[in-house]
C-alpha cells in the first residue's frame, strides 16, 4: 500500500473514531439522528436535509454542501440511509 493510501486510511479511521466517541459520549445524537432519518426518508435531497437537521439538533456537525462531507459524514448518513431502507423492508 502506498504512503498516500495509508495516511489517507489512517485520517479516515482517527475521524471515525472520534465520531464513535462523540456517539458514546451523548447517545441522545442516535435517537435524534434516527428521527430525523425517519423524516427525510425518500426525500429527494435527503442527506443534505439530514445533515442540516442533525447538525442544528445535535453536537454533530456535518458541512451543508455534501462536497464538503467528510468520509466519516459520509458513512453516517448512508448508514442512516440502510437502517431506514431495513426498517422499511421490516413493515
Amino acid at each position: 500500500m502506498s504512503t498516500a493510501n495509508e495516511i489517507n486510511q489512517t485520517r479516515i479511521i482517527n475521524e471515525l473514531r472520534q465520531f464513535i466517541k462523540k456517539l458514546l459520549q451523548d447517545p441522545q445524537i442516535v435517537a435524534s439522528a434516527l428521527e430525523v432519518a425517519r423524516k427525510h426518508y425518500g426525500s429527494q435531497d435527503a442527506a443534505v436535509e439530514m445533515a442540516r437537521e442533525i447538525s442544528s439538533l445535535t453536537s454533530v456537525h456535518i458541512p451543508d454542501d455534501p462536497e464538503d462531507f467528510s468520509d466519516a459524514d459520509r458513512l453516517f448518513l448512508e448508514i442512516l440511509k440502510e437502517v431506514m431502507n431495513e426498517e422499511q423492508a421490516m413493515y
